[in-house]
């Protein structure tokens, strides 16, 4: 019982270690900001535009898929919103085509590998540059900036100015209120739900679930759909953060995604997974960047050591399930001897 507590605690144990290890370096070698209320949020809302793609993520990596195409996706959508409101769209109309764009990018994620039963993997690699392709038709290959009249005051849901510590209890940035409004909804939907259940059947074992009388394809197409969504709203956050829409940003930002869903105990096997841990593993990589950047740490190191932490994870993952056997094998060994 206490093994299975500290497995799952395991993230949060990483986080806190993270924390302490920049707050001490960073009031050795830095300048002590760190730990300060204006850099926790920013280091919160960072997360938030992380953790929220990551959720849809989390379902598809639970249900023992993949999606590469989430970074273009997520643009894709943020240019789409940066279009519509260009246009001089109500912003309720450009919502609706925003989180459309997400939906429409994972329903077909869906329907391809439940159609075709290629690897998603593969699927999702290619509908990446594809969806990468229709955002720059869509952006005339540049940047989209939507006039400041037309972008309503309230869509400020990134801002982490230092304005906000002049009140007694510090204001939490908005983008963290969403992230943890739509984490709730979603933990409780995979743990009190029929749905939820029969993706976690489905990534533990495809075939079981089919014997059990699941509609695999219907439910892969669902949670890929559903994932979309989460990107769709991804998208608003990105473009709440830079004000613009530009689908060349997207190139890389599903990594950041999957590396939030592994770093918070997600297997790539499929079958395991948690909200929760993704908004850990999302505030693990938040703040490695920002430690690194209090302690002058060139961006290519805060990537090796982001890499390798994600390698860590994946190896720890790898054990759980009694692989690589050569190392047990070694250890059966010696113990036998």
């Amino acid at each position: 019982m206490l093994k299975k507590l500290l497995w799952q605690l395991g993230p949060l144990l990483a986080l806190l270690v993270i924390l302490v290890f920049f707050w001490i370096a960073d009031n050795v070698w830095g300048q002590g900001f760190f730990m300060s209320w204006y850099n926790m949020r920013v280091m919160s809302s960072s997360a938030s535009l992380i953790a929220v793609p990551a959720f849809g993520m989390t379902l598809i990596i639970i249900s023992g898929g993949i999606d590469l195409s989430a970074g273009t996706a997520l643009t894709l959508a943020g240019t789409v919103l940066a279009l519509s409101l260009k246009a001089g769209d109500p912003i309720l109309v450009a919502l609706f085509f925003m989180a459309l764009t997400g939906c429409l990018c994972g329903l077909a994620n869906g329907f391809l590998i439940s159609a075709t039963k290629v690897v998603p993997f593969i699927v999702t690699l290619g509908t990446m540059t594809i969806f990468l392709g229709i955002g720059q038709i869509l952006s005339g290959e540049s940047t989209v900036y939507a006039p400041k009249e037309n972008i309503p005051d309230w869509l400020s849901l990134c801002y982490t100015g230092r304005n906000a510590d002049q009140y007694l209890i510090p204001k939490i940035p908005t983008s963290v209120l969403i992230a943890m409004v739509l984490g709730g909804g979603v933990a409780l939907l995979m743990r009190y739900t029929v749905f939820g259940r029969n993706v976690f059947a489905i990534g533990s074992s495809e075939s079981t679930a089919r014997l059990c009388g699941i509609r695999v394809p219907l439910t892969v197409v669902s949670v890929y759909t559903l994932a979309g969504f989460f990107v769709a709203i991804g998208g608003l956050l990105y473009f709440a953060d830079v004000k613009n829409g530009n689908p060349s940003d997207g190139g890389g930002k599903e990594l950041e995604i999957i590396a939030a869903v592994v770093l918070g105990g997600g297997s790539l096997n499929g079958g395991r997974g948690s909200i929760f841990g993704t908004m850990i593993g999302a505030l693990i990589i938040t703040a490695i960047r920002s430690g690194c950047s209090q302690l002058s740490i060139p961006n290519t190191y805060t990537h090796i050591i982001i890499g390798c932490i994600i390698i860590v994870a994946v190896i720890v993952d790898q054990l759980r399930h009694g692989s690589p056997e050569w190392f047990f094998r070694l250890f059966r060994s010696r113990s036998d001897a």
